[in-house]
């Protein structure tokens, strides 16, 4: 009975983890009729997204020290959260109104992803974790492609409504559960007693931690990269825009399942970073090959291949900061987010001036990826120096 309930409460969190990639794409499959229907630029739309990363980079370290100081009540504060700001939205149909909803959720966010490794540090036994981290790192990326499905099910002016209806009702009833169920559950482990200066500044100090967030830094940044600007850069190889959607769905599809199955094989084997690594230039090599023959056979299979291989480095690496800092995952979760998102700034920044020469792009892309692997390398040294 205990572990059905734990259960319960990793797949509510695992719905809200889905709800706020989801609510953060709303608008991002239908920008062109959402700026004609709100009486705005196709810029200003496209805030409505950019500004979750950047909130991301600045809330991202003290969210962390809320989890690891009061783990439910900032989770519940974060599902709740984003059930108002999804809600909000629909208040009087204005542009004014969706900018506050999505800053709402945008603030949100980091305390439900941060989470990720505490929701199974809190409710699962060890054995269990790395299953759980992956149930919640590829929810976020479910709820990605059901923002793509469900833009795509409902692209017309006259269905914004309908569309912006559908991401609050799954982010309240998502909200709902997560609270109920973390309400029966209880606290989970004892928090710790540690303050959180105390917990940062150790973090911080952790050379270990520091490799991880570094490693994460730039195959992050490719990936957002490439679902930012991915259409545009297949487009110059008779890529339409249809198809490029489609590529693009398939490549955070290949990532869900990756997510979903490799991290658990990967962490039961103790293979992590040669997995990490394989992953990495696999994906490198998928870049290169459709910056050297460009394609729509070529960008299909490039693209699965870096959502199969990319993605999943993700859950395994927040699983490795789990097991290693114990009580301050939520901090060390945190600042790999935050990392990762800053990243993801930096690499599609580049990749936006290049978007006019997409084999550089796409150089640029499998170069970024493949600067990890070095130092996934460095780290694999440093576990077997410490193990010796």
């Amino acid at each position: 009975m205990v572990f059905v309930q734990r259960w319960r409460v990793i797949t509510a969190f695992a719905l809200v983890g889905a709800a706020t990639q989801l609510v953060w794409l709303t608008y991002a499959p239908v920008t062109t009729v959402a700026a004609e229907h709100f009486g705005v630029s196709e810029s200003a739309i496209g805030w409505l997204a950019n500004m979750f990363p950047l909130l991301y980079v600045v809330l991202a370290v003290p969210a962390g020290i809320a989890l690891d100081r009061w783990f439910r009540p900032s989770l519940i504060a974060g599902a709740v959260l984003t059930a108002i700001g999804a809600a909000l939205r629909l208040l009087d149909g204005g542009f004014a109104m969706v900018l506050v909803g999505q800053t709402v959720v945008a603030v949100a966010q980091p305390l439900v992803l941060n989470a990720i490794t505490g929701i199974a540090g809190h409710y699962l036994d060890e054995k269990d974790r790395p299953t759980g981290i992956a149930v919640g790192t590829a929810s976020t990326f479910a709820g990605m492609a059901a923002a793509f499905v469900l833009g795509a099910a409902l692209p017309e002016e006259s269905q914004l409504i309908t569309l912006t209806a559908i991401g609050t009702i799954f982010a309240v009833l998502a909200a709902a559960a997560l609270t109920v169920e973390l309400m029966r559950a209880g606290t989970g482990p004892t928090a710790s007693t540690s303050t959180s200066v105390v917990a940062l500044r150790a973090t911080l100090g952790d050379r270990y931690v520091r490799r991880l967030c570094v490693a994460v830094f730039f195959p992050f940044g490719t990936f957002v990269a490439l679902a930012t600007f991915g259409q545009a850069l297949l487009e110059p190889s008779g890529v339409s825009a249809d198809a490029a959607s489609i590529v693009l769905l398939v490549n955070v599809a290949a990532g869900v399942v990756g997510c979903a199955v490799i991290p658990v094989a990967v962490l039961r084997r103790g293979i992590e970073l040669p997995a990490v690594m394989v992953g990495l230039t696999a994906s490198a090599a998928a870049c290169l090959l459709v910056a050297l023959a460009p394609g729509l056979a070529t960008g299909f299979l490039a693209f699965v291949l870096i959502g199969a291989t990319l993605l999943p480095a993700l859950p395994i690496v927040l699983a490795m900061a789990e097991r290693h800092t114990g009580a301050a995952e939520g901090t060390a979760a945190g600042l790999i987010w935050m990392t990762g998102n800053l990243g993801g700034l930096v690499v599609a920044g580049l990749t936006g001036l290049l978007v006019d020469q997409p084999a550089l792009a796409f150089g640029l892309c499998a170069t970024t990826t493949i600067l990890g692997v070095p130092l996934a390398l460095r780290l694999r040294r440093e576990e077997t120096v410490a193990t010796a």
